[in-house]
Formats: C-alpha cells, sequence, structure tokens
C-alpha cells in the first residue's frame, strides 16, 4: 500500500473512510497529535464514546491490555477505537503484531509513537503498513516554517505578511507545536474587529521588537549595514531572555548557509533562486536579502563566514571562550561578517 500524506490520510478520516490500524510515528508531533485527535473526533459518535472509546498511555497499559480492548466487539454501535498515545513507552510493542496481522475490521487502533520511530526492520511495522496506515511525521525545514504559519492562520482566516512569519519563525524555531501554541495565543489576543497578525501585535504578547529582531538582522548583515546591525546587537545583548543567542547564530548560520546555495547555483535569475530556496513567490521580501548579499559577498567570503559563525557557535557554548559573555560574542560576530 502506498504511502499517505498527511493531506490525504486527514481527508480519508473527514470522509469516514477509516482503516483498523494506524501508526502515527516520527520526530515532528504535531501533525502526530493532528491526526490522533481528529480520529477521536470522528471515529465514534460522542455518545457512544462511553463503551467504546478506550485511550491509554504507553507508560502506563502493556500490549495484553492493548490487545484485549482491541478485540472486544462495539456495543450499540459500528465500530469501537482504542488509542495508544506516547507509544514509544509501550514495553515489547513488537508483540502487537499478534494483533495487527488480522484486526478486527469494527476496531479503529491507533498506534501514537513520538519522537522517533519503530524499527523498521520487524514485522510489525509491515504488517501495519500491510492492513492499515504507517505515517511518518517528519520535522519540516526551518525555512518552510513562515509559509506553514501564512497557511495555518489562513485557515483561521487570519492573515499575516511573510516577514512576520519569519519573525516568529526565527525566534520559536521548527517545533511545529511550540508554534502553533503561540499562534494560537495570538489569535485569542487579536482585537475583535482585526484579522491580521502584524509585527506590533508580536511585539505586544511575544516580546519580539519588530525593529529588533533576527530578520532585520539578517536584513542588516546582507546589506553591509554596519550601524543598524550593531544596534540590533546591542539591543540583543540588553535583552537576552527574548533574543537567545543561539537562535540568531543559528538564523545568521541558515543564511549563509543558503547564500553560498544560491551562489553556486548556474542560474542566479531571481526566480529560479527562489525556486531553490523554496520561497512561496517573487513577492517574497526575503529574497531581495540574498540579491543584496550575492553583490556583497564573494563565495570565498560567504565560506569563511560559516566558519566564523560555528566558531562563535562554540564560543557560546562555552569552548575556548572562559569568560566574554554571549552579548559581546554577537557583537564581534557581526563585525566579523560584514568587514
Amino acid at each position: 500500500m502506498k504511502e499517505l500524506s498527511f493531506e490525504e490520510i486527514q481527508g480519508n478520516i473527514r470522509l469516514k473512510k477509516f482503516m483498523p490500524v494506524y501508526l502515527f510515528q516520527g520526530e515532528e508531533s504535531y501533525y502526530i497529535d493532528q491526526l490522533t485527535n481528529l480520529l477521536i473526533e470522528s471515529v465514534v459518535e460522542e455518545s457512544e464514546r462511553d463503551f467504546n472509546q478506550t485511550i491509554v498511555y504507553g507508560l502506563e497499559t502493556n500490549v495484553a491490555t492493548v490487545i484485549n480492548a482491541c478485540r472486544r466487539y462495539p456495543m450499540m454501535a459500528e465500530r469501537q477505537l482504542v488509542v495508544v498515545k506516547e507509544a514509544q513507552n509501550l514495553k515489547n510493542i513488537d508483540e502487537l503484531v499478534h494483533y495487527v496481522t488480522k484486526p478486527l475490521q469494527s476496531t479503529v487502533l491507533v498506534i501514537n509513537y513520538k519522537y522517533g520511530k519503530l524499527d523498521g526492520r520487524k514485522k510489525l511495522t509491515g504488517e501495519i503498513a500491510n492492513t492499515g496506515i504507517v505515517f511518518e511525521s517528519k520535522k519540516i525545514y526551518e525555512n518552510k516554517v513562515p509559509d506553514f504559519i501564512v497557511n495555518y492562520l489562513k485557515n483561521k482566516q487570519i492573515g499575516i505578511e511573510i516577514h512576520s512569519a519569519q519573525i516568529l519563525t526565527d525566534y520559536l524555531g521548527n517545533d511545529l507545536s511550540k508554534v502553533t501554541n503561540e499562534l494560537d495565543k495570538l489569535t485569542i489576543a487579536l482585537p475583535a474587529d482585526q484579522k491580521r497578525v502584524t509585527p506590533e501585535i508580536i511585539e505586544k504578547n511575544i516580546g519580539i521588537s519588530k525593529d529588533f529582531n533576527n530578520f532585520e538582522l539578517q536584513k542588516a548583515v546582507a546589506t553591509g549595514d554596519v550601524v543598524k546591525a550593531n544596534r540590533i546587537a546591542k539591543y540583543f545583548e540588553q535583552n537576552p531572555k527574548n533574543n537567545p543567542y543561539i537562535l540568531t547564530v543559528n538564523a545568521l548560520f541558515g543564511f549563509f548557509s543558503n547564500l553560498m546555495v544560491c551562489q553556486f547555483e548556474r542560474d542566479k535569475s531571481k526566480d529560479n533562486l527562489i525556486r531553490i530556496l523554496g520561497f512561496r513567490s517573487a513577492w517574497d521580501p526575503r529574497i531581495n536579502d540574498y540579491l543584496e548579499a550575492m553583490k556583497r559577498y564573494s563565495p570565498t567570503k560567504t565560506m569563511n563566514n560559516i566558519t566564523v559563525i560555528r566558531e562563535y557557535e562554540a564560543k557560546g557554548n562555552g569552548f575556548e571562550n572562559p569568560n566574554t559573555p554571549v552579548g559581546k560574542l554577537l557583537i564581534e560576530l557581526i563585525f566579523k561578517l560584514i568587514h
């Protein structure tokens, strides 16, 4: 059976096209939880859940209990649901193979396995693939998170500019559960008559300055604006809680790594670079940073900057740096990157 995407599985569940076994596994817990919760909402009617829905946790149950629950028949309902949350903690999980080879068609078993995968060499994964659905929830690359943010809010009929989404990404990273949690807070904080998340809203509710953030720092470094870059670095030094050093260093590393990819592309047209960088359109303001940086930095300087960033990442972790504060390290780093 071919592997289905998140959207395909989600669509089939909404159409009530259920499979007898689902294995949701992988490093990104957001999609695992989304599909699990959708099945909890969809498989059994709310009025029938007392007798036909079983939710257990891997650390608090065992395989025999799970199999016994699965082999029961639904009471006055078409089907029953059995969910094993945090199944990565279930001892002897491979023994579930004794059930999944011949699952009951009236039972929907959901195995919610986070932060890793079942051993694909074992029989269990293959048998689930034969009788049900195996879905791996992978971490998305950080350059895809701004688009995720835009689409997530769009589904709530709320708008956001891509540069604001980038600001959030630089601060929150690519943990989608964390990202969506903060987005939900922002939507609640929006005034009743406002349907757009602005930099001002972000600054007020999350604490990321609309003028002093990694997005603006990247722009200053890309264009060689020493004054602006130093002003932002000093702001970060004075506000370390909302501007963690490691996130800034990672953002700069990502920028120069992508810049090097652009510089070694044979086709350096704007349209091709947008495609290579995975941006949505020519209107994405991030492309301008790369176009400007390509004028300023040679490939040799870019490669040297990547080495320097790695060096200052290590210094921030205390390697060969007994006492220089990270705020001062960032100011030093910015100087070396631009000059």
